[in-house]
């Protein structure tokens, strides 16, 4: 797959990423979630550096990352619970009918 180059923008400067094809929608929501991280940290601390508020915001995105993994983990495992209840009561209504059969 090839790439081609999207322009962000943030904390008012520019910069050109290389992004797969078909993807650019994408990184342009990403960079505007990014903005917006930096922003609100920008105006919470002004006294930060560019890299200070890039790793906050960095740290805070990985954060959320890390919180959706875990509620991903809980879902995957509820759902596995409930797939093994239904096959036990699947089975347990095989063996009833073919019991009912003989």
């Amino acid at each position: 797959m090839s790439n081609s180059a999207v322009e962000i923008t943030l904390l008012g400067r520019t910069y050109s990423i290389a992004c797969p094809k078909g993807r650019e929608d994408a990184l342009r929501t990403v960079a505007r979630e990014v903005e917006s991280q930096l922003t609100t940290l920008k105006s919470r601390t002004n006294n930060l550096s560019r890299e200070e508020l890039a790793i906050m915001a960095a740290l805070n995105i990985g954060n959320e990352l890390f919180e959706e993994k875990q509620k991903n983990k809980q879902y995957m495992a509820q759902m596995d619970e409930r797939i093994s209840l239904l096959q036990a009561t699947l089975e347990t209504s095989l063996v009833e009918r073919s019991r009912k059969d003989d």
